[in-house]
């Protein structure tokens, strides 16, 4: 291996932009050797104003894929294209990092899986929360038992004013929100989801929720364990973006989050203000630098990434089983 891993970033759009940044500036470890989008024109303004020469532009993954000095892909396209791409970057020999989700359906997660399972190589979920320091002092108390056995979690996710988008996913609330919910709770939790209860509605945007056109959610999750916990999630956020969580147990109850992007407070004969993080990469900036530098070091080494493909099917299975509660309006077992 050499002393830079050489990554192809896959989709160069919100989020690929950063990560490109981030593989190219911010990850010691790691060379961006190539970005990949269909819209060629718009990865070689990504490169120009990443100050990078050199960088490789494809609009066709397979070409990258095929090239031997190619040591690892991120893949950051929209979720329809993540199975299929997970499995091409297996076959070819190359560990995978993907943004979440890892799939939509049990059959392209199971899919996407069983390829790198073949392959021996390596896949990792996008999910940052598990790589923020104040939701790892978090998971660090509950592991060690500092928090006694865990009764409640909760956790919270608000998106800045959303306008109503052009052709929306149905059921997006769940399949790409709420996901970060689902994922964090459980790994906070220790314990395998068992049942999801859920309720949605287009509060803000007016739709009939039986479209699955959401921008409010609510879940309830009972664990193997016995613990309970909630998630929500808005599309409303008029203040900013705001991610929270809560971890209580018989001993001690941890809090994190409370969307500040520092601890200043200014207060002034108008009242008390503080900054609150306007946007997801303001908050997370942090934790999507450590979550890349944690696959380029599991590439090197080989180990198992903290947010595996299991990681992210558990995650979708709660996800479903929270449609299929707001479309009969029962309590849904959640499938393994």
């Amino acid at each position: 291996m050499p002393a830079r891993v050489n990554v192809a970033l896959i989709g160069a759009g919100l989020m690929g932009s950063f990560h490109a940044e981030t593989l190219a500036w911010r990850v010691p470890g790691a060379r961006l050797a190539a970005i990949v989008d269909a819209n060629v024109d718009g990865a070689r303004r990504l490169a120009v104003a990443l100050g990078l020469d050199d960088v490789r532009i494809e609009p066709d993954p397979d070409a990258v894929l095929a090239d031997p000095d190619v040591q690892a892909v991120a893949i950051a396209t929209p979720a329809r294209f993540h199975a299929n791409l997970i499995a091409a970057a297996a076959s070819a020999g190359k560990p995978a990092f993907c943004e979440k989700p890892l799939a939509h359906t049990f059959e392209e997660a199971d899919r996407a899986i069983g390829a790198v399972e073949r392959a021996g190589t390596i896949l990792q979920i996008g999910f940052q929360r598990r790589f923020d320091k104040g939701f790892i002092r978090a998971f660090d108390a509950a592991r060690a038992g500092a928090l006694g056995d865990l009764h409640l979690l909760r956790s919270i996710t608000r998106d800045p004013a959303v306008p109503r988008p052009e052709g929306p996913l149905p059921w997006a609330v769940f399949l790409e929100t709420m996901i970060h919910d689902f994922d964090v709770l459980r790994w906070l939790a220790g314990s395998e989801a068992v049942e999801v209860s859920a309720m949605g509605g287009a509060l803000g945007w007016g739709d009939d929720p039986a479209t699955g056109l959401l921008d409010t959610a609510v879940a309830a999750i009972r664990f193997e364990s016995g613990a309970l916990a909630t998630a929500d999630v808005s599309f409303q956020g008029a203040y900013g973006y705001d991610v929270r969580a809560e971890v209580f147990g018989t001993a001690g109850m941890v809090a994190v989050g409370d969307g500040r992007v520092d601890s200043a407070t200014v207060h002034t004969a108008q009242g008390a203000t503080r900054a609150q993080a306007p946007w997801f990469k303001d908050l997370f900036a942090e934790a999507y630098v450590a979550e890349l530098a944690h696959f380029v070091d599991c590439v090197c080494t080989g180990a198992q990434p903290r947010a595996t493909g299991a990681d992210g099917r558990a995650g979708l299975a709660m996800a479903l089983a929270a449609i299929e509660s707001v479309r009969t309006g029962r309590a849904a077992t959640v499938a393994s």
